[in-house]
């Protein structure tokens, strides 16, 4: 045994120990790729071959580890039990599998005598790994290509699992289901067995070209997570009724190219502000070395961090749950609610480690004063050590880097200063400008008290008083008048807290409507503030107006000559704006089917992607190429049927803000219910840049949002959330063709949740979000709609039915109802 003097490694100025080499043992055999053991106070590992070794993480460096001596063969797999008292360990190699009481082997010790244990398992082959049931009676040994289950108390053989095509290399007890085991192995496929009976209850396809390694059971989501030869991670669902899907699959090398692009980006801009420097692997250069493997060779539950300060908790999204990965090179922090690295230790980046490149991993699932032990086997010399990691430490050196983007500039939706007097949202100088030019418009419309004849003896007759202009009309839309007015009043009547915020969410089909004559797609719907009224925009040319439970005739507005983008009613209701790919821009009154004002392509060079009212319908915001425009507007609705072409309505542009390093806005988001100077824009170089308007310029920018460019952002803009709940709108959501959802924190700029489970791999699919913020739902092109809630990352429910793919989703903002849109036109309700 070595010891090589508490090696603590600070290297290029960081304040605190991040590894601690407790302990190094050398061995007369290789023992690269056997199981390890780390326990709450125990590490176990093989020496020498046959020799099984026990030290106490607690004792004193100097003190020797307890050795038992009972096998004839290399150990090549260990394993502690699940109960503490008493603490059984389970040792096995190819003439023996035996369980061994630590307690009594201690006291045998203490008394001079040697140690024993119980022979369970003779002769059963190359034992790969071992893992006792939760009540520590049985013990699973997978030998070669079967699974034996023994009795932990003699040698007795329960059960023998046979179905494997390949070594079997892990299996886990199930801990909320009985008799229940799982099992992956070298063929690359898992099953699920009922170990009592020897049923083979599920059987997966073949995952992945790659062996799989590594099986980790997280009980609380009720999930399985595997991990192979190639650094890739796969998390499938056991909950029932989800036929054991797959929820997400990592790429652990991706993850960690992202998170050091991310750290190389927050470098650049600390050298810019001449932040403070503080400690980064020096490896994280571009230019780093081929790596030949990657694999996952330990995957352990990492416990919640502490000595944390309340910015670096906020960052590391501290509530969430975490997993260590244990590899080939290093080891991984992976959260578990976004998927994303959260933080990487590679041996190689602390040369005084005795380990660069590990055969074997174990690591403790518990930390203990926020440390975890973590041992290792070389891959190529005989060696073992034992390493002290303090997580605190770990996470600071490489996520301090990460809190300098954007957390300097305190974003939030909600306003939180004063209207800037050199803002483009001021409205002093417009309404100067207004004033001015309403009052040159009145002048040239006013018809002068003045006779025709110019003489002093002659009066003119009946020329001093104002011709009647307003002629007689019959009120053709009476009708539509009333079911304005009517949908205001109940607008007026309904309150916030009408709203039922525990309802379950809409997943029993109501009704179905088939919206032309012709199959057409739905590009777009929008329900409006009050949720009496839906908006759909199609491929043909035509916006729609139906009532919310699809019933009547819906008002038809026509002009376009392309297919409607985007629809966005205002926030009094009154009036819906719709784009197109005519490269034209409407206003409509709701209760009139004739535009109120249109802007034509002489104003934008490109389509509009979308367009809506914004900051309490005091301008619009419309996406156009690589900009997007603010929009001063003015709207009249009153008639002169002598001057019938005149129109009294008028448009002004404000200012362009152009989006960096893009060639096309492909999604824009704002709030309109309040007032708020925050424009989310996400374009085609798949990232999304955070426009302050009260500055007037970008706050903020996150790159690789998506691995594709972003479809859509969805804001919550429910009103049913308290002050004490602001917060809540500071959270949005993006989707990508073939990337999932993803939940993000606008005053972290941090991707806080992953939703993984729908089928969006080549045509882009709507998501929405509830009022209440409690469920998400999204489109699929597999005919279904999704429904995920907020603290889950696979999805709670599936609504079926559908002819086409549901390529749009909305939530009725004041009861609980959901609509899915179809890609051959086709409007769908569902309730609870």
């Amino acid at each position: 045994m070595e010891r090589p003097g508490d090696l603590c490694f600070a290297e290029e100025g960081c304040s605190s120990s991040i590894v601690l080499e407790k302990q190094v043992f050398l061995s007369k055999v290789p023992e690269s790729h056997v199981q390890l053991a780390c326990g709450l106070h125990y590490c176990a590992f093989p020496l020498n071959g046959n020799e099984l070794c026990v030290w106490k993480t607690t004792d004193d460096f100097d003190r020797q580890p307890l050795h038992m001596i009972g096998h004839h063969h290399s150990i090549t797999a260990l394993a502690f039990g699940s109960k503490v008292n008493p603490l059984l360990i389970c040792s096995a190699s190819c003439d023996y599998v035996i369980v061994w009481n630590l307690d009594e082997c201690m006291k045998k010790v203490l008394q001079g005598l040697m140690p024993q244990g119980i022979v369970i398992g003779t002769l059963l082959g190359m034992v790969l790994y071992v893992r006792f049931s939760p009540d520590d009676q049985t013990v699973a040994v997978c030998a070669g290509n079967q699974i034996y289950i023994l009795s932990a108390k003699d040698e007795a053989l329960i059960a023998e699992l046979e179905g494997h095509l390949a070594p079997v290399t892990a299996a886990e007890f199930c801990t909320w289901e009985k008799n229940i085991l799982i099992s992956v192995s070298e063929d690359r496929s898992f099953k699920v067995w009922d170990y009592c009976t020897g049923l083979l209850l599920y059987q997966s396809t073949v995952i992945t070209a790659f062996p799989l390694l590594s099986l980790f059971i997280d009980e609380e989501n009720k999930q399985i997570i595997t991990g192979c030869a190639d650094g890739q991670l796969w998390i499938f669902s056991l909950i029932k009724g989800h036929q054991y899907r797959c929820v997400v699959h990592i790429n652990v090398k991706k993850e960690r190219e992202k998170f050091y692009r991310k750290i190389r980006k927050s470098e650049q801009l600390d050298e810019i502000q001449n932040a403070s420097k503080v400690y980064v692997p020096n490896k994280l250069r571009t230019e780093e070395t081929v790596e030949t493997t990657f694999p996952v060779l330990r995957i352990e539950h990492c416990d919640k961090f502490v000595n944390l300060s309340d910015e670096e908790q906020n960052c590391s999204s501290v509530n969430a749950r975490f997993l260590w990965i244990g590899t080939s090179t290093g080891l991984f922090i992976i959260n578990l609610a976004n998927f994303e690295v959260e933080a990487i230790l590679h041996y190689r980046d602390y040369s005084a480690l005795s380990i660069q490149f590990a055969g074997s991993c174990a690591l403790m699932r518990k930390a203990i004063n926020g440390k975890v032990f973590c041992l290792l086997t070389s891959m190529f010399e005989n060696r073992i050590a034992l390493l002290e990691l303090n997580v605190a430490a770990l996470l600071k050196s490489q996520q301090s880097k990460l809190l300098i983007t954007g957390r300097e500039k305190d974003l939030s939706v909600v306003a939180s200063c004063s209207l800037l007097p050199t803002s483009p949202l001021c409205l002093k100088k417009e309404r100067n400008e207004d004033v001015n030019r309403k009052d040159k418009f009145n002048k040239k419309c006013t018809i002068k008290d003045k006779p025709l004849v110019f003489h002093c003896k002659i009066k003119s007759s009946g020329y001093t008083s104002t011709p009647q202009m307003n002629m007689f009309s019959p009120r053709t839309t009476a009708k539509q008048r009333s079911l304005a007015s009517k949908c205001k009043r109940n607008c007026k009547q309904r309150k916030k807290e009408d709203y039922p915020l525990g309802h379950p969410p809409p997943t029993k089909s109501e009704r179905c409507i088939t919206v032309a004559d012709k199959p057409t797609s739905i590009c777009c719907i929008q329900y409006s503030g009050d949720g009496e009224l839906l908006a759909c925009g199609l491929a043909d040319k035509t916006l729609l107006a139906f009532s919310s439970n699809l019933k009547g005739t819906p008002t038809v507005y026509s002009g376009h000559d392309g297919a409607v983008t985007s629809v966005e009613w205002s926030h009094d209701k009154n009036w819906l704006v719709s784009s197109s790919e005519d490269r034209t821009l409407r206003i409509w009154s709701v209760s009139n089917a004739e535009p109120a004002l249109c802007l034509g392509k002489e104003m934008f060079h490109k389509p509009i992607r979308s367009a809506q009212f914004y900051y309490m319908d005091t301008f619009i915001l419309l996406s156009c190429g690589a900009e997007f425009h603010l929009l001063r507007y003015f709207l009249d609705t009153s008639k002169d049927e002598i001057k019938r072409y005149k129109n009294k309505s008028f448009c002004k542009s404000i200012q362009k803000f152009p989006m960096e390093s893009t060639v096309e806005i492909t999604s824009l988001a704002a709030v309109n219910e309040f007032y708020s100077y925050i424009v989310l824009a996400a374009g085609s170089n798949r990232a999304l840049e955070v426009f302050d308007l009260n500055l007037g310029c970008s706050a903020a920018v996150i790159t690789d949002v998506h691995s594709r460019a972003i479809y859509q952002i969805c804001q919550n803009k429910g009103s049913v959330f308290s002050t004490q709940q602001f917060g809540a709108y500071n959270l949005f959501l993006t989707t990508a063709i073939g990337d999932g959802i993803k939940l993000w924190d606008l005053r972290t700029l941090r991707c806080e949740r992953r939703f993984e489970g729908h089928s969006t791999h080549c045509h882009p699919c709507g998501i929405a979000v509830s009022p209440c913020g409690q469920f998400i739902a999204c489109g699929s092109e597999d005919k279904c709609a999704y429904i995920y809630e907020m603290h889950s990352s696979t999805y709670s429910h599936k609504l079926t039915g559908h002819s086409e793919s549901v390529i749009n989703v909305a939530f009725n903002p004041s009861s609980p109802q959901l609509t899915t849109a179809t890609l051959d036109g086709k409007l769908q309700l569902f309730l609870p």
